[in-house]
């Protein structure tokens, strides 16, 4: 993944008690980020 989404991933995951995968592919990382903006409420 990149810099950029390891940042923005390890915020949402805080926002929603998540652990974030640090071995995650950019695809990965793009899925992660989905879900946690759902579930978050950042994907409205």
């Amino acid at each position: 993944m990149t810099g950029a989404q390891r940042s923005y991933l390890h915020t949402l995951a805080q926002e929603a008690d998540q652990e974030v995968p640090e071995d995650a592919t950019k695809a990965q990382a793009s899925e992660l980020i989905d879900d946690l903006r759902q579930q978050t409420g950042r994907g409205e």
